[in-house]
Parts: C-alpha cells; structure tokens; sequence
C-alpha cells in the first residue's frame, strides 16, 4: 500500500456559511462543489465541507458534538511574517483565535484559531520541515 490522504472532509453545520469562510480566506472552491458538499484543492489533496449531519448518516455513527475532537489541520508556512499573514488572514475571514503565533519550544513558530465550526488549525513555521516550490512538505528521509 502507498501511504496516501487524498481528501479531508470537515463536518460542518452551514455548508454556505463555511464555504464563504475559507473563500475569504483565500481558498477557491472547485466546480465540482455542489450546494451540499464543497470541494477545494490543497497541492495533493483535497478539502471538502459537507453537512455534519449528513456526514454523521453517510459513516453510519450518530452525530454527537465531542469538544475537541483531538485532531487538528495545520497550514506550514516558509516564514515567520508568511504565518503571520496567513493568520491574520484567516482572522479577518472570520475565524476565532486560539492561541496567538509564538516562538514554540520544537524550535518553530505557530498559533491556532478555530474556523466557524470550531475546527482548529495551525498555522506554523517549521525550519525543520521545508516546502518544496509548489509548498509540498516533506518529512526528512521520505524521498528515500
């Protein structure tokens, strides 16, 4: 088997509503979204927002709001002022903030905010984990 996450799908309560979020904060939406699902590319996979409810029914579990669910999306920026901005960005889109950028004791750089459904991301600055040209990371020792 080839280790692969090809797509990332966030349940969430207002389809539209979070569309427009990540829209503002500067994703675009594939065509291939529809009212009920959206899909937006990142490099070598794929975002979609789907209803949590009717994410809930097609998994066959019930949907029960768990807090944190101990999983977080994380965006690695190639410097300190590009996590800066794309923080603020994101803030300016509407997201809640978390945790504000910060000198981290891993050597990097990164905060936390919430998107309108409480998912959290991390914005990050790794010197450990470069971005290839087209801001693919790789691990140290996964090309060989």
């Amino acid at each position: 088997m080839q280790p692969r996450l090809s797509l990332v799908t966030l349940g969430v309560s207002d389809v539209a509503k979070s569309r427009a979020f990540y829209e503002a904060w500067g994703w675009k939406a594939s065509s291939a979204s529809q009212p009920q699902v959206t899909f937006f590319q990142a490099n070598g996979l794929a975002l979609a927002l789907f209803g949590r409810a009717d994410l809930a029914k097609d998994a066959g579990v019930n949907d029960q709001p768990t807090g944190f669910a101990a999983i977080t999306l994380a965006y690695n920026a190639r410097s300190k002022a590009e996590a800066d901005a794309v923080y603020d960005c994101a803030i300016a889109a509407g997201a809640k903030p978390v945790k504000p950028l910060q000198d981290v004791f891993w050597g990097g750089y990164s905060g936390y905010f919430a998107d309108p459904d409480g998912h959290l991301w991390e914005v990050a600055w790794n010197p450990f984990f470069p971005l290839d040209e087209q801001g693919h990371l790789f691990l140290p020792d996964s090309l060989t």
